[in-house]
């Protein structure tokens, strides 16, 4: 099996990747900025690639070309997301700017690198689409970060529409929808308001760790359950049920 991740070298990008390594996917893993670990850079079955989603052009020049390869992968992980905060309060410039960026780097680039797998699927008979979407998907944010649960609400109808059209295909479409997760990009809020108090309302007294999230997502890539396609998992400590 051969996979695609964005957001590969940090959070639960990471912990998928990781996982895929482990069941011995050949993977290419991108990245904005940070450096990938040793462990994934020295694997023969891993492949780099540096592009940040924020920009069109770049993800049509970087990302696209995969797709015309001999061998492509099989396997779609939109991972890569960001979480900006932009209350009603400030302008209307501002607002949308942070709007529009959200949407380009959690719904606009994820659904482009889609189309461009999904008509190399096609033609393969056979390809399996994984989005990372968010709790708040279903339950909403508050509004300082609206622009992100809209973001990833999106994500979760587009993968359903995949998934409806494409089954027939042989392809197969998931949603995983996190809630906090326990990455570097938590340790902030853990330091601040620290875990008993993230853990309110939550199943467990402890926060959900990002390998969680990296073996369902090799279980669903494995091709065990095609006919689960258009499901939306949700991992998040029982602090949210659907």
């Amino acid at each position: 099996m051969y996979a695609l991740v964005t957001g590969a070298s940090r959070g639960i990008g990471k912990s998928i990747t990781k996982s895929l390594l482990k069941e011995d996917f050949k993977v290419i893993g991108t990245a904005r900025s940070s450096e990938f670990p040793k462990n994934f850079t020295q694997n023969d079955n891993f492949e780099s690639l540096y592009v940040d989603l924020a920009d069109p052009v770049a993800v049509k020049k970087t990302i696209k070309p995969i797709f015309d390869r001999d061998e492509v992968p099989n396997v779609l992980i939109n991972n890569a997301g960001i979480f900006m905060e932009s209350g009603f309060e400030k302008n209307d410039e501002t607002w949308l700017q942070k709007w529009d960026k959200t949407m380009q780097v959690n719904l606009r680039a994820p659904a482009l690198i889609s189309k461009w797998a999904l008509n190399r699927w096609v033609k393969e008979e056979e390809g399996y689409l994984i989005n990372v979407s968010s709790r708040a998907a279903y339950r909403g944010d508050t509004q300082e970060y609206s622009a992100y649960a809209a973001s990833k609400g999106g994500l979760v109808a587009f993968t359903k529409s995949v998934a409806r059209d494409f089954g027939k295909k042989g392809i197969s479409a998931y949603s995983i929808a996190p809630g906090f997760i326990k990455t570097d990009m938590a340790i902030d809020s853990i330091e601040v308001y620290g875990e008993e108090y993230l853990t309110q309302g939550m199943a467990f007294d402890e926060i959900t760790s990002p390998d969680e999230v990296g073996e369902l997502v090799a279980f669903l890539a494995s091709g065990k359950v095609p006919h689960m396609t258009g499901s939306t998992f949700h991992i998040n400590g029982g602090s949210y049920m659907i």
